[in-house]
């Protein structure tokens, strides 16, 4: 049997696709790209993980963006971190696509400014709307052990 490495995971499952990156001394190091549904792919994905690594922590991008996708990941990362005893902590998404608009429903999107996350139209034909992204570098202290999804539920 193999010695699993200790390793950090984040998980951004916002919007398709998902992405999973796994960090050695916060250089990341490996990436998965998965563009499934978040309940079908994030399961096969963390398991091959865990046959060669061993979370010292769980990182997620706790929302806005689509509200089952948040809810899977969510659900699927705390129940590894009371199985596993690591600790589970997030951040939102703005931190992983430059703070650019993520969408929401139609040509609505959520959109942080001032600390504030809200829902504006967006005309994508005159705004940059930026990828979700990996960090080559995981900075842990933009995260907290607040990992509550954030479920904005815009009106429609």
């Amino acid at each position: 049997m193999s010695v699993q490495k200790p390793v950090d995971i984040l998980v951004i499952s916002l919007i398709s696709p998902l992405l999973v990156g796994v960090y050695e001394d916060n250089r990341l190091i490996e990436t998965h790209e998965d563009s499934r549904k978040t309940s079908e792919a994030l399961p096969e994905v963390m398991q091959r993980l865990f046959k060669h690594y061993r979370p010292q922590n769980l990182f997620f991008a706790r929302g806005p963006g689509s509200f089952m996708a948040i809810k899977v990941t969510y659900l699927y990362l705390k129940t590894v971190s009371i199985a596993l005893d690591v600790p589970l902590l997030a951040t939102d998404g703005f931190a992983f696509n430059e703070n650019s608009p993520i969408k929401a429903v139609g040509s609505l999107y959520f959109c942080k400014e001032n600390g504030m996350i809200t829902t504006q139209k967006v005309d994508v034909t005159q705004q940059s709307i930026k990828p979700f992204a990996l960090p080559k570098i995981l900075d842990k202290k933009i995260f907290t052990e607040e990992t509550e999804p954030l479920y904005i539920l815009p009106a429609v």
